[in-house]
């Protein structure tokens, strides 16, 4: 891991959540997308090399929907970009942390993700992210 790639923030309705960030941001937001594998619509906004990136549930029974039931908006996790997502996997399973994912799947943004289970990263969901080659 190098650096900070963005924080994805859950929330309920991107229609009221994007004017909001992009008045409390002072920017635009830059883009939207949809991530049908993930059940979510996000929303990007850039600060220097960092984003913020909001994600709707397009899902009823999704993990943003289940998400926010559970704990209400907020910070969902915290991504990072790798130069390399298959070796960073197989040295953070050496490590003893678990992945909830077997294999890097498409994720926003133009990106192959995948994400550690929070039990091992003291609650909080971290999501590795490298540019798709």
């Amino acid at each position: 891991m190098h650096k900070l790639e963005h924080i994805g923030i859950a929330v309920k309705s991107l229609s009221h959540s994007i004017p909001l960030f992009e008045s409390l941001l002072n920017t635009n937001c830059y883009k939207k997308e949809e991530v049908e594998s993930e059940g979510v619509i996000t929303a990007f906004f850039s600060l220097g090399d960092q984003k913020i990136e909001l994600l709707e549930s397009t899902d009823p029974d999704g993990i943003i929907e289940k998400f926010i039931k559970k704990r209400g908006e907020g910070v969902h996790h915290i991504a990072f970009t790798v130069n390399d997502i298959e070796a960073e996997m197989k040295r953070l399973t050496e490590a003893g942390f678990v992945l909830l994912n077997d294999k890097p799947r498409p994720g926003a943004d133009n990106k192959l993700v995948c994400f550690l289970h929070p039990a091992k990263t003291n609650s909080v969901l971290i999501e590795l992210c490298m540019e798709k080659p």
